[in-house]
């Protein structure tokens, strides 16, 4: 069995979850020109009730309220889709570098690194940028 043989495997098996089928539903809808038109019209729809309720604090609190707890889910939709970015950026990645003859393994699992570490190894690149093209060899 080859490597794609496994990798169709591995895809035919995955299925998603209810709440992964939702998550990615929702990032799609939020991030809509529908859902920004949705929103703003619900902002113009209150402002223009202000005064009618006479700008009551129960006509703020709606707002304030609404407002609230709509962003308090958007954060943890918005990491949710953000983490699954980042992992299949790191995957495509990999992929790269794994398809390289001279590409260095060593970098598959640099997201592990700390921060520190990150840093290091970003100076170390910026250094052989500076180098001619000739006298390279990062896997050295």
């Amino acid at each position: 069995m080859n490597r794609s043989d496994t990798l169709e495997e591995i895809f035919s098996i995955m299925k998603k979850n209810l709440f992964d089928r939702f998550a990615d539903w929702a990032v799609c809808f939020t991030g809509s020109a529908g859902a920004f038109i949705g929103a703003s019209l619900l902002v113009i729809i209150w402002a223009v009730t202000g005064p009618m309720f006479k700008f009551s604090e129960v006509w703020q609190m709606v707002i304030n309220t609404g407002t609230t707890i709509i962003t308090f889910l958007m954060v943890f939709l918005i990491q949710k889709a953000q983490n699954k970015d980042s992992k299949a950026i790191q995957i495509k990645l990999n992929e790269l570098i794994a398809s390289h003859e001279q590409a260095s393994n060593k970098m598959v699992d640099i997201e592990d690194l700390t921060e520190e570490e990150l840093d290091e190894l970003h100076k170390f690149y910026e250094r052989i940028g500076k180098v001619p093209p000739k006298k390279q060899s990062s896997h050295k």
